[in-house]
């Protein structure tokens, strides 16, 4: 089991990899056109995609690091990395949306004197397309490998899609005397920067908290009273290690059962969560009733 957790780690890797890429190519190719066509949006949504490229790094060195075995000082592993690599990533998305804001507001006070080239809504347009064959591929790695943090890469990748058709629509919009549409959409991007690096944010700090889904523990509880021999549950606590989940339990049995009685027991609850809801590891403490 360890052995294939660390190779889909690795083979998430190229996931990462690949949304890097993508963003270095597109960020440049959005702030050199944008530039050129004076596309207030166009620019924004490059300065996005240099934070998409921030965060995929962080996703790739939190895959890495995980990779470790357990150490003198990480008796438990290093399955954290990659949540600890999300939040640094988090802090820098937010000042970059907080930049992308500020222009944004400049300019719409200043005024837009006139609507950016409509080569910036062609640069939009194929970035859009860019961008969702790459979620396209992440979601379909993720989905393989059960990885959570290549997931949200993959949901990146969709929303930067969205951002640029709405990039788009602003360009298109401001051709029909509506220059102000241009940063009005930087500024809209702006706030979607911000709310990714929110939820980045949000999501990883749960983690390393040891917050957990009251919802899944409660499936866990009916599961393990439908096994044969527990008379009830104790206590039950639940918590993660990057995309591994670690369950303790403490059960109780009949007193009248002998050691080897009780210890088959714990090992039915321990195969049958580990089987049934592919937990990392099972930890069960048995009491007499």
């Amino acid at each position: 089991m360890d052995d294939k957790r660390y190779s889909d780690l690795k083979l998430g890797e190229r996931g990462a990899i690949i949304s890097i890429i993508a963003y270095i190519l597109l960020s440049i190719l959005k702030l050199v056109i944008g530039n050129v066509s004076g596309s207030e949006a166009l620019k924004a949504d490059g300065l996005n995609n240099t934070t998409d490229i921030l965060a995929s790094v962080a996703v790739l060195i939190g895959l890495r690091l995980s990779q470790k075995p357990a150490d003198d000082d990480h008796l438990y592993g290093h399955w954290k990395s990659e949540m600890v690599a999300s939040m640094v990533a988090s802090f820098i998305m937010a000042v970059v949306g907080i930049e992308v804001l500020s222009g944004a507001v400049v300019t719409l006070f200043e005024g837009q004197s006139h609507p950016p080239d409509m080569i910036a809504a062609w640069t939009g347009i194929f970035s859009a397309l860019v961008m969702y064959f790459v979620y396209r591929y992440n979601k379909t790695l993720a989905l393989k490998i059960k990885s959570q943090s290549v997931m949200a890469a993959a949901k990146d990748n969709l929303s930067d899609s969205w951002v640029s058709i709405g990039t788009v629509v602003g360009i298109i919009g401001s051709q029909f005397n509506l220059a102000w549409l241009d940063p009005l959409t930087a500024l809209i991007v702006g706030i979607l920067i911000i709310k990714t690096a929110w939820g980045i944010f949000r999501e990883a700090s749960h983690q390393l908290t040891d917050g957990f889904d009251q919802d899944l523990i409660q499936e866990y509880i009916e599961t393990i009273d439908d096994i044969s021999g527990v008379e009830g549950i104790k206590d039950i606590k639940a918590r993660t290690y990057g995309n591994n989940i670690v369950v303790d339990i403490v059960i109780t049995v009949d007193p009248e059962l002998n050691i080897n009685e009780a210890h088959d027991i714990s090992t039915k609850v321990e195969k049958q969560l580990e089987r049934e809801y592919e937990i990392y590891d099972v930890h069960v403490h048995v009491e007499p009733e």
